[in-house]
């Protein structure tokens, strides 16, 4: 194996994901909102920024009965996703496609999906801390995509009723919903997340699904750590179930 791969194991879902130290890494962030999603027997999901394909292949052994197609346009990635795949014997459960999200309408007949996920770049272009390795810049900072192409990608794909899972910034709420608004995307489902119980949130779960009704259920705190570098039970359970 090339020195710069190294594999993460799930041993409860029988997952070995290949990741490259060069590009991004999955984190907290893709395993939480692959828990937060939700897909009903024969659900067709789509993937948007599948990266290393982590989501799908997490979700791909929640719902044995659904079928995952997983977007991805930086081509290493897509590759490292493929084998990931592979590698897992899900090659009849998920496609892997090399695309622009930005390009879904001309791929893709509207409509197609019960479910979509999304864990996209959170940054802004002009944001401080830009990685000078480009794939890390790519997957972290609205380079290629902002989070307008990833909503309207969403809405295009879901059927009517069906459910956008999205992972992002607590301080890029009221974009989300002006988005979700745009879209005709309502905002069902929220649950923030925090670092310690005491500290600011840092992240966002939330659901949208398409020409619903409104009604936002917000849940209760999700706290990752109890202490320095101890998960909490919940996200303890959450890693135990993936």
């Amino acid at each position: 194996m090339n020195e710069n791969l190294f594999v993460s194991d799930f041993p409860k879902k029988n997952l070995s994901v290949v990741q490259d130290k060069n590009a991004f890494c999955f984190g907290l962030d893709a395993v939480l909102l692959s828990d937060f999603a939700v897909a009903k027997n024969k659900s067709e999901v789509f993937d948007l920024g599948t990266g290393n394909g982590i989501i799908p292949l997490i979700m791909a052994r929640k719902y044995p009965d659904a079928h995952f197609t997983a977007i991805e346009i930086q081509k290493c990635a897509f590759d490292l996703a493929s084998e990931n795949v592979n590698r897992n014997n899900l090659s009849e459960k998920i496609d892997v496609i090399n695309c622009d999200i930005k390009s879904v309408r001309s791929i893709f007949p509207p409509e197609c999906a019960n479910v979509v996920t999304s864990n996209p770049p959170y940054a802004k272009v002009n944001a401080n801390r830009k990685n000078p390795l480009e794939s890390k810049n790519i997957a972290r900072h609205e380079v290629l995509c902002n989070l307008d192409d990833v909503v309207s990608a969403a809405a295009y794909l879901l059927k009517s009723a069906g459910s956008f899972f999205m992972i992002h910034r607590p301080e890029r709420l009221a974009e989300i919903f002006s988005a979700f608004e745009k879209y005709k995307l309502e905002p069902k489902k929220l649950q923030l997340i925090f670092p310690f119980v005491d500290s600011a949130p840092t992240m966002v779960l939330i659901e949208g699904r398409k020409n619903a009704n409104p009604e936002l259920k917000v849940l209760p705190p999700l706290i990752v750590y109890k202490s320095k570098g101890e998960y909490t039970e919940t996200v303890k359970n959450i890693y135990g179930k993936a």
